[in-house]
């Protein structure tokens, strides 16, 4: 078996939240008088809300963040699905052995609230949040906190997200990374960091271990 361990990047990866991240922004800068086009707020998708609303509007950050927060964790159950072939592919891992956890740039509260409206609650008892660490995504200490936690080494470890910062903080950390074909980024930017390899969807994964 080729990976011992894979960490899941959560939004946009195993589960799609991407019209309720959409319609978060769309709700916070309606309250703070800004607009911004799709194709802009698709791009602040993957770094902390605290990064993306320190640029935008500084001396509010805290206050949209607060915004944005309330929106979105009242509006999972309208928007919040797993991807195809997600529940199937991590329980055939478990059956397997591997180790799994999720690693978020996303609150922990956050993340479990979006694996349950996913029915994908019962399959991660590892979890690394942005309250777990001090640096989030893309610098590697998300992924070496979890690491530590399952006792993984960087030989066996794989890396799985759809945006650069998944992939960057895998490389930095000195394992194997994947990026999904299904990101919102397109699979040509995803491929431009040189992810070791590419899902064209999530069982591609079993033909990476049986390789």
């Amino acid at each position: 078996m080729q990976f011992e361990t894979i960490l899941f990047d959560m939004d946009g990866t195993l589960i799609d939240t991407n019209e309720l991240i959409i319609e978060s922004f769309k709700h916070t800068f309606r309250e703070y008088g800004l607009t911004f086009s799709r194709d802009d707020m698709e791009s602040f998708n993957g770094p902390p809300l605290v990064d993306t609303f320190q640029k935008i509007l500084p001396e509010k950050a805290d206050d949209m963040i607060q915004t944005y927060r309330k929106h979105n964790f009242a509006n999972h159950a309208a928007y919040v699905k797993a991807f195809p072939y997600t529940r199937e592919v991590v329980e055939q891992l478990q059956r397997q052995h591997v180790k799994m956890a999720i690693v978020s740039t996303k609150l922990r509260k956050s993340i479990r609230l979006g694996l349950k409206h996913a029915q994908l609650d019962d399959l991660f008892t590892t979890i690394i949040g942005l309250d777990d660490v001090t640096h989030a995504k893309p610098d590697p200490e998300p992924v070496q906190k979890a690491m530590k936690v399952l006792n993984a080494s960087k030989e066996s470890t794989l890396m799985v997200g759809d945006n650069y910062h998944d992939i960057e903080a895998g490389q930095r950390a000195g394992i194997k990374t994947a990026g999904v074909a299904w990101s919102r980024k397109g699979s040509a930017f995803l491929k431009s960091y040189r992810p070791t390899y590419m899902l064209d969807d999530l069982r591609d994964i079993l033909n990476i271990m049986d390789g």
